[in-house]
């Protein structure tokens, strides 16, 4: 189990990998809020169609690129989507990004996670929803980052990698947000950085 991390908090995914990290997974998972006495789900109710999207940044923090549904991958391949998911159904990831860190354009400082409600549902309506960072070569989880009382908002900045002297840092953010893409998400992103 890798690191819980709070709002915030950061780590050096260096640090977690030591033997060097080339390929990390951004996991996001969610279920729908359990049903209330009366049978009803407690805060709504259907499927929760979340979406993970990754934003790529120069060091301008100009956009470069953005990795959603709507676009699985990157011009040079090394951020890919698995594709999505609408209605957080199953154990574990119900979407994931995989970036190949070592393969990554060198122009790309900043990558800002999000997660947005595709259908508009608030976070309250969402239960054991969490973001997490894992090691592609080892399956080691790395970082996560519960975001399960993220309250009654449509979207999240979950988290950033940033590089660092050729390593890269993970920040777990949590920042609320409103949006139901990937491009409502852009500025909120930008400003976080």
């Amino acid at each position: 189990m890798g690191i819980s991390l709070q709002k915030s908090q950061s780590v050096s995914l260096a640090k977690e990998a030591p033997n060097g990290l080339t390929q990390i997974s951004l996991g996001v998972g969610w279920d729908v809020a359990k049903k209330g006495f009366f049978g009803g789900l407690l805060g709504g109710g259907g499927d929760i169609d979340l979406d993970a999207s990754c934003i790529t940044f120069d060091a301008d923090k100009t956009v470069l690129e953005s990795v959603w549904f709507g676009k699985l991958t990157n011009a040079s391949g090394t951020i890919r989507h698995s594709g999505d998911n609408l209605t957080g159904e199953g154990d574990g990831d119900d979407e994931s990004i995989a970036i190949q860190l070592d393969r990554l354009d060198s122009k790309v400082e900043y990558l800002v996670l999000t997660v947005n409600s595709f259908r508009g549902q608030t976070f309250d309506k969402v239960a054991n929803a969490f973001g997490r960072v894992v090691d592609k070569r080892s399956g080691k989880e790395l970082a996560r980052f519960d975001i399960s009382d993220s309250g009654s908002h449509t979207g999240l900045i979950l988290a950033s990698l940033s590089r660092n002297g050729g390593q890269w840092d993970f920040k777990a953010i949590g920042e609320r947000t409103g949006g139901r893409t990937v491009h409502d998400l852009t500025a909120p992103a930008r400003a976080i950085l």
